[in-house]
């Protein structure tokens, strides 16, 4: 592929990312899950007849896939080089201001604690995670565990064979958007997540993408990684 051959695939991508509402559902789609084109439609505060034809852009574009579920459609992103894109992105952008309303607040301070980056965690709870493992050694400075890391996910139940099999990266840093320093991403940064959520250490919450650590993760986390003390 040529330069003008790149440059006209770089301008699709732009046109695809340049709509506002595009741009919120792509956000919305970053905690992971999938999503109706009804709650998409809901979130960005757009109809549902206007939401289809977004999404079917989207779909076109290859950043977001469709499954179907009997009568319903489920939306997410197509893998972890698209949420990379989105979220790389919205570094780019100052973060709004929250809402002049205490809900607009609430759901701004939810979002900068913790929240799922894709498929793992962010925040300021992502980033001090990923400090307190490289502090511990648990993490090396490259892409790969200590051996006393590996032991940490094995105490755990994480199962590093699963995550050292996937394609990424094992450990990958991610910076944060609203902290501006690294969380933990890559294989190990997803295994390490949805074990926090299986323990009930993590819990989603109301607001699109935001989680919150339960008591019993911060009890945990403190006792195994002295986070929170």
């Amino acid at each position: 592929m040529d330069a003008r051959e790149n440059g006209a695939a770089l301008a699709r991508a732009a046109s695809v990312l340049s709509d506002t509402s595009r741009a919120t559902m792509l956000l919305i789609l970053l905690d992971g899950r999938a999503w109706t084109a009804t709650e998409l439609a809901a979130h960005a505060g757009i109809a549902r007849s206007t939401a289809s034809e977004h999404l079917h852009v989207l779909v076109d574009s290859g950043l977001v896939v469709e499954r179907r579920a009997g009568r319903h459609r489920y939306l997410s992103l197509a893998d972890s080089r698209a949420a990379t894109l989105v979220e790389s992105l919205s570094l780019s952008t100052a973060p709004s201001p929250p809402k002049p309303s205490l809900r607009g607040i609430a759901a701004d301070r939810a979002l900068r604690e913790a929240r799922s980056c894709y498929d793992h965690l962010a925040g300021a709870a992502g980033v001090a995670l990923l400090r307190t493992m490289e502090e511990r050694e648990l993490i090396g400075p490259g892409t790969g565990l200590t051996p006393a890391g590996e032991r940490w996910c094995v105490e755990l139940g994480i199962e590093l064979e699963s995550a050292e099999r996937s394609r990424r990266p094992l450990v990958r840093r991610c910076l944060d958007w609203t902290e501006r320093r690294d969380h933990l991403a890559g294989s190990l940064g997803a295994a390490v997540f949805e074990r926090f959520l299986v323990l009930g250490w993590l819990a989603r919450g109301s607001v699109p993408r935001a989680v919150r650590v339960t008591e019993q993760g911060r009890a945990e986390l403190a006792r195994r990684l002295g986070l929170f003390d």
